[in-house]
């Protein structure tokens, strides 16, 4: 009989695990173990060879972390999850088993700044060229589409600017010329987004955000077809080393079981806060993909259920006034990563962009009195009464 399909809700929970298989415990037990014995010699020479599925290392896989791996391909709607130390160590593998010398990469024109560091890298040390696109036209990107483009990069929604891409319409112009799309899903998790049932390849999160969200974890997940996720877990994931460790896995397995229930109240909390800063006379703009006047409006409501927890915004005045507005939140933290169950707020420019030459910044849209606010789960009147006094005070 075919498997019942059960609601996001309901599979966050149970997806990729039998209590069966391990001892009928109800919680994913934590197999803490580098290694992993073999039966006999012959066993041995079988698993290293690929003949016997098993566990033999755990850099090369564990019980525990293939539990949370199964979980996010099914989230995503993925064949196959591959979980990784951190964020980065995910986009790195993934770019450095797509590429080689000579190659290009098409990027949406804002990424995160450690993206944009390691893209210089490969750049500098590898000449592997890559491009920013507002990715807004077929136009526009067929002809930035250049013979040696071997892969599309996306952030949606944009890290910090919270402009959108339009999953659909890149993925039917890099389909006709057989690219591979990998989309970064961390701002919106596969509760709000879910990249490869809009025709794209790869998807990659820092799990460290909104999967986790608790502030203890830091990792980073891929999901996608088997055959990529075979490949990247034989070479760059196995030779350069950047896996997960089980504890961490369980962590995560935990964290995913309250996703939707904190994802709702993330974005409940958001649109109320938005409200407040749009109608603020001390702030100059507001960026929010739940802002019915956001250009990419019409984007959030085709590819994703809600708009989100974060919001970036403008004060009226220099970075000298933003730095000086964060040093009077009591109850907001700064701090930079987001999805936490704390409101944070940190200043791009100088902290996560930082990195990003200023002139590049600028094209990106990240000016130096730009704020990114990760709306956390307390009380909404809360974090506005906070904000209100730190304006109050400019």
């Amino acid at each position: 009989m075919e498997e019942k399909q059960v609601r996001f809700e309901t599979e966050v929970i149970h997806a990729g695990y039998d209590p069966d298989a391990h001892q009928d415990s109800l919680v994913p037990p934590l197999y803490q173990s580098s290694t992993f014995t073999f039966s006999s010699s012959e066993q041995g020479e079988k698993r290293f060879a690929g003949e016997e599925a098993g566990f033999v290392y755990s850099r090369l896989g564990n019980p525990t972390v293939q539990i949370l791996e199964d979980r996010i391909a099914a989230l995503e709607k993925g064949e196959a999850g591959l979980a990784f130390s951190s964020g980065m160590a995910a986009v790195s593998a993934v770019l450095l088993a797509l590429t080689k010398t000579g190659d290009h990469i098409l990027v949406s024109k804002g990424i995160y700044g450690c993206t944009f560091g390691l893209l210089q890298l490969l750049k500098e040390k590898y000449q592997i060229a890559h491009d920013f696109s507002q990715m807004n036209s077929k136009e526009e990107l067929e002809k930035q589409i250049l013979p040696n483009t071997v892969c599309i990069y996306i952030e949606t929604p944009i890290n910090p600017t919270m402009q959108l891409i339009d999953l659909e319409l890149v993925a039917r112009v890099a389909k006709q010329k057989r690219i591979p799309i990998i989309v970064d899903n961390t701002f919106c998790s596969p509760y709000l987004q879910t990249p490869l049932t809009l025709g794209c390849d790869i998807v990659i999160h820092s799990a460290t955000k909104y999967i986790c969200g608790h502030g203890d974890v830091i990792a980073g997940l891929v999901v996608g077809k088997k055959s990529f996720i075979d490949k990247v877990s034989r070479t760059t994931q196995k030779d350069v080393g950047g896996t997960m460790s089980p504890f961490d896995a369980w962590l995560l397995l935990r964290g995913l079981k309250t996703l939707p229930v904190r994802l709702d109240r993330h974005c409940e909390n958001a649109a109320k806060l938005f409200k407040f800063l749009r109608e603020h006379p001390k702030i100059a703009a507001v960026y929010y993909p739940g802002d019915i006047k956001h250009p990419d409006y019409h984007i959030m409501r085709k590819q994703m259920k809600q708009a989100g927890g974060l919001i970036s915004f403008c004060l009226k005045g220099t970075k000298q006034t933003a730095q000086y507005f964060m040093n009077q939140l009591k109850l907001i933290k700064l701090a930079v990563s987001l999805g936490d169950a704390e409101t944070l707020i940190q200043h791009p420019a100088t902290m996560t962009h930082a990195v990003v030459p200023k002139q590049e910044r600028e094209k990106m849209g990240i000016s130096d009195s730009l704020l990114r606010l990760s709306v956390g789960l307390e009380a909404s009147e809360d974090i506005q009464e906070d904000l209100a006094q730190a304006l109050a005070k400019i």
